[in-house]
């Protein structure tokens, strides 16, 4: 998914990366419960910058996190996934990962100059690309339906936007490990402290490496 904005426009193929986690004992089917880790597969498999994201998506990493997505740098979120993919909350029973790779801001005003008006959305701006512009005003934080995350869940074939707030609740929720996985017989590769500690309140800012973002 994010290898797509940071690796060669072939990709980085899925066989590549799932045989790369498990050979460094982060996964054993393919689940990955630990955002550390996945930090350490996307820098070494993309030869990106991961800067671990803790403490959750709210509070004083929202601007954090909308300035990078702003800058047109990909965002990994662990969430529970609902049947259609957007976020909900399972105590972690459903976690999954998603990609974000754009945000759709409410503002009062017009933005300035570097951005274009879509001819068939009136209202909506779009950056202008290779143009200088100032950064968009972030709404505040509480702003009901003022922030969308444009995002994909690895196994959907579509992009959605995601209200903020439903995508930071998620991910704050994520504690518990899946009784019917610790049911089916199989293994899976669980950090110390569980699920609580490999991804409750965490995500991954990624960029290349000669970005100052």
């Amino acid at each position: 998914m994010a290898g797509t904005l940071l690796a060669p426009p072939s990709g980085i193929p899925l066989e590549r990366l799932v045989q790369m986690a498990v050979d460094r004992g982060y996964t054993a089917q393919g689940e990955m419960f630990s955002v550390a880790n996945m930090g350490k597969l996307a820098q070494e498999a993309l030869g990106c910058q991961a800067e671990l994201l803790c403490g959750g998506l709210g509070g004083p990493n929202r601007d954090r996190v909308l300035r990078h997505l702003v800058s047109g740098h990909p965002l990994l979120i662990p969430y529970d996934e609902d049947f259609n993919h957007e976020p909900c909350q399972r105590k972690g029973y459903k976690a999954h990962w998603a990609v974000s790779t754009g945000v759709l801001l409410g503002t009062q005003a017009v933005p300035g100059l570097g951005y274009s008006e879509d001819p068939e959305l009136p209202g909506l701006f779009h950056p202008v690309p290779s143009t200088a512009r100032q950064p968009p005003s972030l709404p505040e934080e509480g702003s009901p339906g003022a922030v969308y995350l444009l995002s994909k869940q690895g196994k959907s074939w579509h992009y959605q936007l995601w209200d903020y707030d439903q995508v930071r609740d998620s991910n704050l929720q994520l504690t518990d490990f899946s009784p019917s996985r610790a049911a089916d017989g199989r293994a899976y590769v669980v950090p110390a402290g569980g699920v609580r500690a490999g991804l409750c309140g965490q995500a991954l800012l990624l960029s290349p490496k000669d970005s100052s973002c």
